[in-house]
């Protein structure tokens, strides 16, 4: 197997790169893959740390690789998913470069994108994303939401961090064994809240300009399945070349199914690259073909209606004690 192509591995909120670990270990070991995890300063107990931090730790991860020749995938989950994709900016292929579209002046959001590319041999040849979105260029995380705090998180003013308001064993790890949740929920750390709300100047939708494999998760009780089908439908209508595959995990398919999520992203590796890791199965049954729904860019009242009564469901189950 070449090496020529790296995978750049980005946490969401509250997590570290370990939370890959039993992904990164099959690449690494079976199917002989360069796995790069980044660390998000916003997770490292500062609650000065900003979107921006984020965004250039995880380009300094990919300049990196670039710079020796390597291509790279960035795989990103949940809030990282916005972070992942500002930080392509600049480094995919020439023929994936976009122009300014009809698209843009259609709507107030900036997608203001620029000319020039970095000089580099390799570049991101696209993007795997778990659980997450697609963010827009020129908003920040929580523009995403309306600015609307989500009831799994509180907003602490005194301390400067999203304080987690529910039991991270039921929101996030359902379905993991109970020692195996209760592990995981030991790992979690701080989350800048700043990353969260500001850093609008450096967001962008990487996603129109690097292919993309969307892992969905059907049993999420975070971000629910019908609002990641109604993204896709969305960024596809904007251009976006998306994949979309499902597993009926939680919002932690990485801990949950390893294996299937390893599969998924093999088969993203040679869609990307036109080459096959070793051992990879020519045909893998990973996922349906779900309703995607039709989404209008620019009314959000078809992105979000239903969340507020989808996430209500969860208040009675996933409280912290």
């Amino acid at each position: 197997m070449s090496n020529e192509t790296s995978l750049v591995f980005v946490p969401g909120a509250w997590h570290k790169p370990s939370c890959y670990g039993k992904v990164m270990e099959q690449l690494r070991n079976q199917h002989h893959l360069r796995c790069i995890p980044v660390t998000l300063p916003t997770t490292m107990d500062n609650p000065m740390a900003t979107f921006k931090d984020d965004v250039g730790a995880v380009r300094s991860a990919i300049r990196q690789e670039t710079e020796n020749g390597r291509d790279v995938i960035v795989i990103a989950h949940s809030y990282g998913g916005t972070v992942g994709n500002s930080a392509v900016k600049g480094f995919s292929k020439p023929t994936f470069v976009r122009e300014e579209s009809s698209v843009s002046s259609q709507s107030s959001i900036s997608t203001a994108t620029s000319s020039k590319r970095i000089p580099e041999t390799g570049h991101v040849v696209g993007l795997v994303l778990i659980a997450t979105g697609f963010c827009f260029t020129g908003l920040t995380f929580m523009d995403h939401f309306l600015n609307i705090t989500p009831p799994f998180f509180r907003v602490n003013k005194e301390t400067g961090f999203a304080d987690l308001a529910v039991r991270p064993q039921k929101f996030f790890y359902h379905d993991l064994p109970p020692a195996e949740a209760d592990h995981a929920t030991s790992m979690l750390t701080t989350q800048s809240l700043r990353a969260l709300f500001e850093g609008s100047e450096y967001s962008y939708s990487g996603w129109l300009d690097v292919p993309v494999w969307f892992i969905g998760t059907v049993e999420d009780q975070g971000l629910p399945i019908v609002v990641q089908r109604a993204q896709i439908g969305m960024a596809r209508m904007l251009g976006g070349r998306v994949v979309y595959t499902e597993l009926k995990t939680s919002h932690s398919p990485f801990l949950s199914q390893p294996t299937q999520v390893v599969q998924i992203m093999l088969q993203a590796f040679e869609s990307f690259t036109g080459t096959r890791a070793d051992e990879t199965p020519k045909t893998l049954e990973v996922a349906n073909k779900p309703f995607i729904p039709l989404v209008r860019p620019w009314h959000p009242t078809t992105w979000f209606r239903k969340v507020k009564s989808l996430w209500s469901f969860q208040s009675g189950e996933t409280k912290a004690d």
